[in-house]
């Protein structure tokens, strides 16, 4: 068995090594990838460098697991203080606003660094909303002019979690946004007979599309009407708000229709329509049953009862039963589990489990966590004192991908989990866990 120790000093390794990649030019910058024996680093910061998914942004949620753990030292101190002058300095001149790039990554950067700021970033993107959403440049060329996206992470969904998290933390103005962007949300919801379904883009932005991309979507937590469903409970719990919370819960009502329930699990097509080329599900924080679990806790937090005739609780053991069942993480065929970061494979899923496990006690879900560490301690390239992981892309000619560097798709997310696991299995249940916006109502209930 792989002791608390192991996954600790992997951790710790991995870290070591995205320390290594972290360059300075006008405030810290990492490249998002480094190539075995190069330096992808060597054109310079690119233009998005701020940003959580593979930016200096989410290497503030590393810092704020390693400070559970341990002092940070002079180099972290320094490294932390970078980052959060970097995001106050140039939040006026910033129009993304997306969970993963913009805006709300910087709200969860901020408070991950215990740094003021959070007012200046509620008032840039009450600055930037027009009278129905904010402009979304993520479509391309082709999409309407000023196109509406509804999902968590690229979308209002993302502005509403965020703007959550803000007046969790008592940042002026986040109230007032958070009802203005569910109100937006709301808007764009579409009667179904189950409930109610919200599209990735809002169809009216895709009347003169064909059919089958107008019907397209991808309906779990990150682009999809998981992650949706789940933001209007948060909103609707801490806004005092009944009607976003009945909007969840027929959101919700909905999502079950699109799912498979065979064999006492639950889980929702990667795509709709299905695709040829890739696998109908995933089992991945963002589009798998890991990430739609947290849909489920969400709808718990608000205080609903049941969705087609079960409890948000037990929706939840369903998810996290499909994930357990479902052969990962074996790489079980081409495509299949090719990636260990946080977005997208066993990082990301193992957090889930640990979430689950401080919540509720099953033991099943700390075994698990600890299947999915020992993954990622086995598929580890360890040089001396420094790790990294390579994912794979089986459709490229060297299917061996350079190791990412940031926190969704890279050795630092992949670090966190395995610091945070040998706290865990060192102190129970009880062992604090690290609040973020997108996971805090995930955490337990109460103390254990």
């Amino acid at each position: 068995m792989t002791t608390p120790e192991t996954y600790a000093d992997l951790g710790e390794a991995g870290w070591r090594w995205v320390l290594d990649q972290v360059r300075w030019d006008d405030g810290p910058w990492i490249p998002e990838s480094v190539a075995p024996g190069g330096d992808d680093g060597a054109g310079g910061p690119p233009d998005d460098r701020d940003n959580m998914h593979s930016g200096i942004g989410g290497l503030a949620h590393v810092l704020a697991e390693i400070r559970e753990a341990r002092p940070w030292t002079d180099e972290e101190t320094a490294l932390a203080d970078g980052i959060a002058t970097r995001i106050r300095r140039d939040l006026g001149g910033r129009s993304h606003y997306t969970y993963f790039d913009g805006l709300v990554s910087d709200l969860g950067v901020l408070s991950a660094l215990g740094s003021d700021g959070a007012d200046g970033v509620v008032a840039r993107l009450v600055e930037l909303r027009q009278d129905d959403g904010w402009d979304q440049p993520f479509l391309g060329p082709d999409a309407p002019e000023h196109s509406r996206i509804n999902d968590m992470t690229l979308g209002t969904a993302g502005i509403v979690l965020g703007a959550v998290w803000a007046h969790r933390l008592g940042t002026p103005g986040a109230a007032e946004l958070a009802r203005t962007a569910a109100d937006i949300l709301l808007a764009e919801g579409e009667p179904t007979e189950a409930g109610t379904n919200w599209y990735f883009v809002p169809r009216r932005f895709t009347v003169d599309q064909p059919p089958a991309r107008r019907e397209r979507q991808m309906p779990n937590w990150s682009h999809g009407l998981a992650g949706i469903a789940g933001a209007l409970a948060i909103a609707g719990a801490e806004l005092g708000r009944p009607d976003l919370v009945e909007a969840a819960r027929r959101g919700a009502e909905h999502l079950v229709t699109m799912g498979d329930t065979s064999g006492g699990g639950f889980r929702l097509p990667h795509v709709l329509p299905g695709q040829p080329d890739m696998d109908e599900f995933t089992y991945t924080w963002c589009h798998g049953p890991s990430g739609t679990s947290l849909a489920f806790t969400a709808l718990e937090h608000a205080g609903i009862e049941e969705v087609a005739g079960e409890s948000p609780a037990q929706w939840q053991r369903r998810c996290l039963h499909s994930v357990r069942t479902s052969g990962i993480p074996e790489r079980l065929h081409p495509g299949f589990w090719d990636n260990d970061g946080r977005c997208c494979g066993t990082a990301g899923a193992g957090d889930v489990f640990l979430d689950a496990w401080q919540r509720r006690g099953v033991e099943d879900d700390l075994a698990f966590a600890q299947v999915l560490g020992d993954a990622i301690v086995s598929r580890a390239l360890v040089d001396g004192d420094r790790a990294t992981w390579r994912f794979t892309e089986h459709r490229n000619e060297d299917p061996l991908l350079p190791p990412g560097v940031g926190w969704m798709q890279g050795v630092a997310g992949i670090s966190a989990y395995l610091l945070r696991l040998a706290r865990v299995l060192r102190g129970g249940r009880t062992t604090p866990a690290v609040a973020r916006l997108d996971t805090w109502w995930n955490l337990p209930l109460s103390p254990a």
